[in-house]
C-alpha cells in the first residue's frame, strides 16, 4: 500500500505523468524533460569556458582551455605565466565559487520552499545570513583572533551564521520540525543578529571598516580562492545529494503533513534534517561569497514553472540553472563598470526582483 502511494505521490508530482494539467509547463516540455539536464550542464560548461574568457584583458576562449588543460596535466603548450595566471589564478576559481555557490544557493530554496509550502521562502530563511554578517563584522571590526592568529574572514561568517541556525533550534524548541515555528524562530533571530551587527558597526567601525563590512554583505566572490572553491565543492555535493534522497519525501509534502506520514515519512524528524543540511550549505556559502539574495528565491520557481515540480529532476536542475545565473551576474559585475565592481548582490536582486515578478504574474494568471 505505501508503495503504491508513494508512486502516485511521483506521478502527481511528475510534470509528465498522465493527468497533469497542461499549464503547469509549456507545451512540449514534458516529452523533453529527459534531455533538459544534460542540455543545461552542457551549457553550464560553456558558460564557465565563456565566463572565464570575458574580463578586463579578454582571452580566447581556446586560451582558457589550455590552460586548463596544461594544469591538470594533458600534453598541451602551456600560456605565457601572465595570461596562464590570469585564467588559473583570478578568474577560474571565482567562477567555479560563482557556480557553486548559484547551484547551493538554487538547491536550498527549492527544498524550503517545499518543506514550508511557503513561495517565498530562501536560504536565508533561518537567520544564517544574518548570523555570517554578525560573524564576519566581528572578525572584520573587532579584530577577533585564536591564540597567536587572527579568525579568517569566512571562518568568523560561518561560525555565526551556525550561531544563528542553532539559536533557531533552541528558540523552536521540541516542535522544531514544525515550518511555521521554524519560519518564525528563523525572523526572531535574523533580527536579533541584525541588530547586533548595526551594533558593532555603529560603535566600534571606522570608515574603511564599514565600507568592507557594507561590501561584504552585498555579496562578493572577489575573494575566491581554490581553497574556497573546494570547500563549497563539498559542502554542495553532499547537500545536494542528501536532498536528492529526500525528494520522494518533498513531493509527499507538497500535499501535506498527513499525506507525507501517511507514506511512511516521519515529517518532524525529515523536516529538520533537510532543515539542518540546507541550513549548513547556506552557511557555508555565505561564508564564502556573502549575503547574495534572490537566487534561491526566483531560480526554483522558474525551474517549476518550466520543467515541472518533481524533487528527483527539479533538484539537480535547479542546482545547474542556479550556477549559470550566478556565473552571468558576477561576470556582468565584475565587467560592465570596470575597473570599479559591482556587488554581484546587487546584480542579483535587480535582475530577481523583475523575474521574480513574472514568474509570480504567469502563476496566478494576473493581467
Amino acid at each position: 500500500m505505501k508503495l503504491r502511494a508513494a508512486r502516485s505521490v511521483a506521478s502527481v508530482s511528475n510534470p509528465s505523468a498522465p493527468g497533469r494539467r497542461e499549464s503547469s509547463s509549456p507545451v512540449g516540455v514534458p516529452q523533453l524533460g529527459r534531455y533538459v539536464l544534460p542540455l543545461a550542464f552542457l551549457l553550464l560548461l560553456v558558460t564557465i569556458a565563456a565566463a572565464v574568457s570575458v574580463g578586463s584583458a579578454d582571452l580566447p576562449v581556446d586560451s582558457v582551455l589550455r590552460a586548463v588543460a596544461s594544469h591538470v596535466g594533458l600534453p598541451v603548450q602551456p600560456l605565457p605565466p601572465l595570461p596562464d595566471s590570469i585564467v588559473w589564478d583570478l578568474r577560474l576559481p571565482r567562477v567555479l565559487l560563482a557556480a557553486l555557490v548559484g547551484a547551493g544557493l538554487a538547491v536550498c530554496g527549492a527544498v524550503l520552499q517545499a518543506l514550508t509550502r511557503n513561495p517565498l521562502a530562501d536560504p536565508f530563511l533561518l537567520g544564517v545570513s544574518s548570523g555570517a554578517s554578525t560573524g564576519a563584522v566581528a572578525v572584520l571590526v573587532l579584530g577577533i583572533r585564536i591564540g597567536a592568529g587572527p579568525v579568517d574572514l569566512t571562518t568568523g561568517a560561518f561560525v555565526g551564521s551556525m550561531a544563528a541556525f542553532g539559536a533557531v533550534l533552541l528558540l523552536a524548541g521540541r516542535r522544531a520540525g514544525d515550518p511555521t515555528r521554524i519560519v518564525l524562530a528563523g525572523v526572531a533571530v535574523s533580527q536579533l543578529f541584525s541588530a547586533v551587527t548595526s551594533l558593532i558597526v555603529i560603535s566600534d567601525a571606522h570608515t574603511q571598516d564599514t565600507r568592507s563590512v557594507t561590501f561584504w554583505l552585498l555579496g562578493s566572490l572577489t575573494a575566491a580562492s581554490w581553497q574556497a572553491v573546494a570547500l563549497s565543492a563539498v559542502v554542495v555535493g553532499v547537500g545536494l545529494l542528501v536532498c536528492w534522497a529526500g525528494a520522494t519525501a518533498l513531493d509527499a509534502f507538497a500535499f501535506g503533513t498527513d499525506t507525507a506520514r501517511s507514506l511512511g515519512f516521519s515529517p518532524g524528524r525529515t523536516r529538520l534534517l533537510l532543515f539542518s543540511v540546507t541550513a549548513l550549505m547556506a552557511a557555508a556559502l555565505v561564508a564564502a561569497s556573502g549575503a547574495i539574495g534572490f537566487v534561491g528565491l526566483t531560480v526554483p520557481h522558474a525551474v517549476r514553472f518550466l520543467f515541472g515540480s518533481r524533487h528527483r529532476t527539479l533538484l539537480p536542475t535547479c542546482a545547474v540553472i542556479g550556477a549559470i545565473f550566478l556565473i552571468w551576474a558576477d561576470t556582468v559585475a565584475r565587467t560592465v563598470f570596470s575597473p570599479q565592481e559591482l556587488p554581484v548582490g546587487v546584480l542579483t536582486a535587480l535582475l530577481g526582483v523583475p523575474v521574480f515578478a513574472l514568474v509570480m504574474r504567469r502563476r496566478t494568471g494576473t493581467p
